[in-house]
């Protein structure tokens, strides 16, 4: 990863703070914040290419913050430039904005600090990026912010570092019409419940190996939940492989995939009736086999709905 470092450093107690506020154009829901009094991070300013991420490294108190918006309309640009314009408004100066592709898609993605499922989500094919910078006071301050969706919310992720005792960002939100509170639903759900398939995008796999080594996995835990609270729905786990090697080969490996999934879950309180695994090796790509990145995202285990009702 490339690195432009620029430090920045705490000021004395007792100077005043910024303060920061953002409007969304729906009811926000806060779903995660976390302070810290001194750390770093690597602010990307610029695309994911030849192997890395062009950074700034910026040292000072940092906030992380994600929502979730109620309401939202159009594309994922359209929320990224009203925040973009609020935080010009208030003296940032933009240093980097992109959308998935131009970002590089996964690559850009996973190689950026991202808070976990399910407080943020970002859909591959459709999120926003920008980062930028407030010079005005004795320290510099930096901004960026993820913007993406599913198929009813959108998702937003503030992270801020530098300037002067960070105040913890606020929400202004539009009032809500609904006479219930907001129950936000989980990405995974929504895209499950309304397409019919869902990627468990936080299982990956080495080529060749169909073994899960993470303790936690925070889409197996939604999905358990979700049917455990829902007796009457059942669930196919589909393995997939990249190119490499013979098609018999790899829908055994495929298959092993799924089942170490469907393990997980059984193992979480699923019962196993309402499970089923199989695997169709290589026959089903989501991305060309001709690079490492895309053989990567091709070695994935899909979640898809078999309930009728």
């Amino acid at each position: 990863m490339r690195r432009l470092c620029l430090y920045t450093a705490l000021l004395c107690a007792g100077l005043p703070g910024y303060a920061l506020e953002l409007s969304f154009s729906g009811p926000a829901t806060l779903t995660r914040s976390e302070t810290e009094e001194f750390a770093s991070y690597n602010l990307p300013v610029g695309p994911f290419q030849d192997g890395g991420i062009q950074t700034l490294v910026a040292e000072g108190p940092r906030e992380k913050s994600a929502w979730q918006v109620e309401s939202i309309s159009g594309t994922t640009l359209g929320v990224a430039d009203n925040l973009r314009r609020q935080l010009e408004a208030v003296g940032f100066e933009l240093l980097y904005e992109c959308e998935t592709d131009a970002c590089g898609g996964f690559d850009f993605r996973f190689e950026t600090e991202v808070l976990p499922e399910p407080d943020m989500h970002i859909d591959l094919g459709d999120y926003r990026y920008l980062a930028a910078q407030r010079l005005g006071g004795a320290v510099p301050e930096y901004v960026s912010l993820f913007v993406s969706r599913s198929d009813r919310l959108g998702y937003v992720q503030l992270i801020r570092v530098g300037g002067q005792d960070l105040e913890p960002t606020q929400a202004l939100t539009a009032p809500s019409t609904q006479a219930a509170p907001f129950q936000p639903r989980l990405p995974l759900i929504d895209r499950l419940e309304t397409r019919g398939s869902a990627i468990l995008q936080d299982l990956q796999f080495a080529t060749g190996s169909a073994e899960l080594t993470g303790q936690d996995y925070a889409t197996l835990t939604t999905l358990a939940d979700y049917l455990k609270a829902q007796p009457g729905r059942t669930i196919a786990l589909v393995g997939h492989t990249d190119a490499e090697g013979s098609l018999q080969g790899n829908i055994g490996l495929s298959r092993q995939r799924a089942r170490a999934a469907m393990q997980r879950l059984i193992a979480l309180g699923v019962p196993r009736a309402q499970l089923e695994a199989d695997g169709v090796g290589y026959l089903a790509p989501m991305a060309s086999n001709l690079t490492v990145e895309g053989r990567t995202k091709n070695r994935r285990v899909e979640a898809i709905l078999t309930s009728t009702q």
